[in-house]
């Protein structure tokens, strides 16, 4: 499959389930909920298409890690919700590696 394609399907893909985890929570009006919502799209959208696009010369596993860990930390670091940002990025991340190992 061209690394193109299969970073936009890892891309939508992985946006659409953060959207989905992010879907109960509770915000303080609409507008915030939908701020959150579309800049954790565009974060897990981002971290999706790039992990397929791009070569570090290592395992593509650790390289998904490596970027979602990386592009992740903004997103954090603005919301101070660490944990669970940072994680979901990593491990998704690595996720998508594995993807692109089988590919």
């Amino acid at each position: 499959m061209n690394k193109i394609y299969l970073g936009l399907l890892c891309g939508l893909v992985f946006g659409l389930l953060d959207i989905i985890v992010m879907l109960p929570m509770k915000y303080p009006d609409a507008r915030r909920k939908a701020e959150a919502i579309s800049s954790a799209f565009i974060d897990r959208f981002a971290i999706g298409f790039l992990i397929p696009n791009l070569e570090l010369g290592i395992n593509p596993i650790l390289t998904g890690f490596l970027v979602g860990l990386v592009l992740s930390l903004p997103s954090a670091l603005i919301t101070r919700v660490y944990a669970p940002i940072i994680g979901t990025g990593a491990v998704g991340g690595a996720v998508i590696g594995f993807v692109v190992t089988l590919i």
